[in-house]
């Protein structure tokens, strides 16, 4: 399958150490099988921090999910647990939370994120209020590469 990430600035290796750890699934590598939406993050992140809106397309053999040499988490749907697996690698008010999967699928949270989850943290939320409206518009679907092991897996075309 071709997943795209959207950058401000070209690399050709990936470095995970640069990664910011408060994101969604955590620190890691984040794609998108959606080529026009890694075009409006790397335009938004050019916006905030400049450069040139590049997006780098990589190759990945979508049967690695299936074998045991990974450990992959998957959220199909906007789900609490979904919602909880976010708000424990976004809370920066606690010890950092690190998870072992090497690769998590699931939803993009909507960009209003560090509100709702403000909400959440205060009560004025429930846990099923908060993965409701974490919703992304069109539910797509982000790609999180968070070791070593599994960025070896992708291989860039572009």
């Amino acid at each position: 399958m071709k997943l795209y990430h959207g950058t401000n600035v070209d690399f050709d290796r990936i470095d995970l150490a640069k990664s910011n750890r408060f994101k969604d699934f955590g620190q890691g590598f984040y794609l998108t099988a959606i080529e026009q939406q890694a075009l409006e993050l790397s335009r938004k992140r050019c916006v905030r921090d400049g450069g040139t809106p590049i997006v780098q397309e990589y190759e990945f053999d979508e049967k690695t999910l299936d074998d045991s040499s990974m450990r992959v988490l998957c959220f199909d749907s906007p789900t609490t647990e979904w919602a909880e697996f976010i708000y424990k690698n976004r809370n920066r008010k606690t010890p950092i939370y690190h998870h072992d999967y090497d690769i998590v699928i699931g939803p993009i949270a909507d960009d209003g994120v560090a509100y709702l989850l403000n909400r959440y943290e205060e009560g004025s939320y429930t846990i099923e209020e908060l993965a409701r409206e974490l919703k992304y518009k069109k539910l797509n679907n982000q790609y999180f590469f968070g070791t070593e092991r599994s960025i070896s897996l992708l291989k860039r075309m572009k």
